[in-house]
């Protein structure tokens, strides 16, 4: 995004951070999946917006972090949705390397219980003892 654009979204098209980090939630565009659920300060939203990939606030490393900076899985983000509050963001990406979560999964969501049974309901695409040495 040009600079000019980065300032209207920060000036126009904002989440309310007064109350702290705001949860963002991932989700590919061409199939509707959810693939995960991280959260953002005003740091990862500016990065997120100025270079078209998402960026988020680690809560456990208290650092911003590029998604894929390790494993190459990066988002390219597609469109932007903010909540009727201000307080959640919506990115549509499309999801580079086959994988959002670090198990390996294609979606943070990959266990699911139904009928009482725990199953696997999102593949494994790369396993992460390969990715994050």
């Amino acid at each position: 995004m040009s600079d000019s654009i980065i300032s209207t979204v920060a000036e126009h098209f904002s989440p309310d951070f007064s109350k702290g980090l705001v949860p963002a939630i991932v989700q590919e565009q061409s199939t509707g999946e959810v693939l995960m659920l991280a959260y953002l300060n005003e740091e990862a939203w500016y990065l997120s917006c100025k270079t078209g990939e998402t960026h988020f606030w680690s809560r456990s490393r208290k650092k911003i972090w590029h998604k894929g900076e390790t494993s190459g899985n990066t988002q390219k983000i597609l469109s932007i949705r903010l909540d009727c509050d201000n307080d959640t963001v919506l990115f549509l990406v499309e999801q580079c390397g086959g994988a959002a979560c670090h198990t390996g999964h294609r979606s943070c969501f990959y266990r699911e219980m139904k009928d009482s049974v725990l199953n696997c309901c999102s593949p494994q695409v790369f396993d992460p003892k390969d990715v994050y040495k």
